[in-house]
């Protein structure tokens, strides 16, 4: 089988992002996503699709883009490459539920190649709960390791690792959430073929419709205080520093000229930055903060 190239890894993403946002739509049961398409002047583009106000998800993003041109400098030292030609595309999700105890959920899935044949997949998946319940972390890991698996048995637990150090506010010295998986600059070795690579990255997006949508009706209809979504909101609030300090398809893609509102989707409508704020010792929240760490296993 010949490997895929650019287009088709492109159409596989945009039929990933088609089906996700039909599945979740039809899960939330009262919004559906818009569409927004929208160019780069440098080349390429993409359709940012956006839910808001639904029944589960107060916003909801899934955009998908593919986009070419020459590497600028800065970009090229974020990537640590030599400049030249590039040409990127991927899917990229972010959900904000109302019910303080559903969980964010974020996935990526992306390919970058450039002009000389040097191409790599990235990606990940995590999970970040307002409230840490350990029995859906550990469906949340047993689930993607089972995904790995199929593909190789040393990608859950080198993966996982991985997600730990990346999903980390080193400025709180918290992780964002539970973790999940998180890998960049995969390409073909004497294992793996650039198939198998598109495969994986292909069945993490098919992947993610029934995950969260098990989350979803778990806990949507459980009830909540006026506190616990205080909580959540200041919650929400690291989950913003995370992503404009330290993410890299957040810094990518305005490093790109990308489309600024598509870029800041990730972030939620509403959060909190309460002054040195301390949950009451043995309380949920304490709870919360104390799994808030690299290395636990889940499974």
């Amino acid at each position: 089988m010949a490997s895929p190239h650019q287009a088709e890894i492109a159409e596989a993403y945009r039929t990933i992002q088609r089906d996700i946002c039909a599945e979740i739509a039809r899960v939330d049961g009262k919004a559906d996503f818009i569409k927004d398409e929208w160019m780069r002047p440098e080349g390429g583009g993409g359709l940012s699709r956006i839910l808001v106000n639904g029944d589960a998800l107060e916003k909801a993003g899934v955009n998908f883009s593919a986009v070419d041109g020459v590497l600028t400098p800065e970009m090229s030292k974020n990537l640590k490459v030599e400049g030249g030609n590039f040409f990127a595309t991927g899917v990229s999700i972010v959900m904000h539920p109302f019910n303080p105890f559903v969980p964010i959920i974020h996935m990526n899935i992306r390919y970058f190649e450039l002009d000389n044949g040097t191409y790599w997949f990235g990606g990940g998946i995590d999970l970040t709960p307002h409230y840490v319940d350990a029995d859906d972390a550990h469906f949340f890991h047993k689930t993607l390791k089972a995904t790995c698996d199929r593909f190789d048995p040393g990608y859950f637990p080198r993966f996982k690792n991985w997600a730990d150090d990346y999903f980390y506010n080193e400025h709180r010295k918290e992780t964002r959430g539970i973790g999940g998986i998180f890998y960049d600059h995969l390409s073909e070795d004497a294992t793996h073929t650039k198939t198998d690579l598109f495969n994986f990255s292909l069945a993490l997006g098919q992947l993610f419709p029934a995950l969260y949508s098990k989350l979803i009706e778990k806990n949507r209809s459980k009830p909540f205080s006026e506190s616990e979504k205080h909580w959540q909101y200041l919650r929400r609030g690291r989950y913003v520093e995370f992503n404009l300090i330290y993410d890299r398809g957040t810094r990518f893609g305005l490093q790109s000229n990308g489309r600024v509102e598509s870029i800041l989707m990730s972030l939620p409508a509403e959060a909190r930055w309460d002054y040195n704020h301390q949950p009451a010792e043995e309380s949920a929240e304490a709870e919360t903060l104390s799994l808030l760490r690299k290395g636990i296993d889940w499974i």
